[in-house]
């Protein structure tokens, strides 16, 4: 990694990357009060990207990011708080889909959009699996039944497999609970040892829930199907996860079979003031 370069006839010295910097490995030079970077700069940073983005000049670079490499934000396609509301509050997890496939160009964007999402350190340690053939969803579906009978019949006065025991009804009468007849479903996987893959991995499939919603498509995390994936060898090997990985989420995506009218009610927040 290359130290910070400067374009001193853009900079402006006004330190705003040396205080945004969020490893503190940017100060300003003494005497030229120019950011330099501090001594241990290659080796702690992880190339957020949080200098170049702020330099109001477009200062600040490296030979991995560029101003001219980043996406300039447009003001007037902000958003207004009222317009925030009704999106988040309406988002629905949708649990009826359209027989009708989702056009890949718009999997891989959604993708896309996931992957901007915060990660810790900047990460990025997610992976993807898109199953994109609805035959095979439904075949993944079918072993995640077959898991789950298999435990439920291990385990026949178990109180706490009451799920599984309805979702392997409903199989045999021909619902599916598992993905709802979806006819995609997205699996985000990481290493095993990455501490904060949960997290992660909830942050960026939450991205393509909510961009997915405003380009009139449906999701629901596939609850059953993520449990699964990591607790039953054949199927984690049928989706095929790379060893030393883990599931940390699956979706499901389709286009929606209903058009919701209103917004249900939820609890008020359960708030401790300190």
């Amino acid at each position: 990694m290359s130290h910070i370069n400067v374009d001193h006839e853009k900079c402006i010295s006004d330190s705003i990357c040396a205080a945004e910097c969020p490893a503190r490995l940017i100060r300003m030079d003494r005497d030229e009060r120019y950011p330099i970077p501090v001594k241990d700069f290659e080796d702690i940073c992880f190339r957020c990207g949080h200098c170049v983005a702020v330099c109001p000049t477009g200062a600040i670079s490296f030979e991995w990011l560029s101003p001219e490499d980043c996406t300039p934000i447009r003001q007037e396609l902000a958003i207004t708080p009222e317009q925030a509301e009704q999106f988040l509050c309406s988002r629905r997890s949708v649990r009826v889909s359209q027989d009708k496939p989702v056009p890949r160009d718009i999997l891989e964007k959604l993708l896309e959009i996931a992957c901007m999402a915060p990660s810790a350190k900047n990460e990025q340690p997610w992976h993807w699996i898109v199953v994109e053939d609805p035959a095979e969803v439904r075949r993944l579906a079918g072993m995640v039944v077959h898991w789950m009978r298999g435990i439920v019949q291990a385990n026949p006065h178990d109180e706490s497999l009451v799920g599984f025991v309805r979702a392997v009804s409903s199989w045999d009468e021909g619902y599916d609970r598992i993905c709802r007849g979806a006819p995609h479903v997205v699996v985000a996987h990481a290493d095993r040892n990455w501490g904060f893959g949960a997290e992660d991995c909830a942050l960026a499939l939450s991205n393509l829930d909510l961009y997915g919603t405003s380009r009139g498509l449906g999701a629901c995390w596939a609850g059953y199907l993520y449990h699964a994936i990591n607790a039953c060898p054949p199927l984690f090997e049928a989706l095929g996860l790379p060893e030393g990985h883990r599931a940390f989420g699956a979706m499901m995506v389709g286009y929606p079979g209903v058009r919701y009218e209103r917004i249900p009610l939820r609890r008020k927040p359960r708030v401790t003031w300190k």
